[in-house]
């Protein structure tokens, strides 16, 4: 939890040297570069269960019973896999009020030039 003993300062107020500053930087590409690796790997692990007989049937009979006992959430997403998910229209009617219709192209460069 934040507290005045471990705030930082942050930007260029912070006292830090450009040495330190780049040092601390490169840490944080680092790890970032770590995570986007552990996420991609877990992607490819998911992908490679799902791609198991048995896993992606567990899965849908888990949902069918969870949706027979009321969870929205789970029907939801049956009904949108299985491409009967609810679409929304939308009309949008109207005009479009412009003040400049019918100008000259004259006029309108007066208005734009401030004349």
């Amino acid at each position: 939890m934040a507290n005045e003993q471990n705030l930082t300062m942050m930007g260029k107020n912070r006292g830090l040297t450009r040495e330190e500053a780049q040092r601390i930087g490169s840490l944080g590409g680092k790890a970032s570069v770590k995570k986007r690796a552990e996420r991609k790997t877990l992607r490819e692990e998911l992908l490679l269960l799902l791609s198991q007989d048995d896993t992606q049937n567990k899965i849908s009979v888990a949902l069918l019973k969870k949706a027979e006992k009321g969870d929205t959430k789970a029907y939801e997403v049956i009904r949108d896999t299985i491409g009967e998910k609810v679409k929304e229209n939308i009309n949008v009617t109207g005009e479009l009020n412009n003040p400049f219709a019918g100008m000259s192209l004259e006029e309108l460069r007066k208005i734009a030039n401030g004349k």
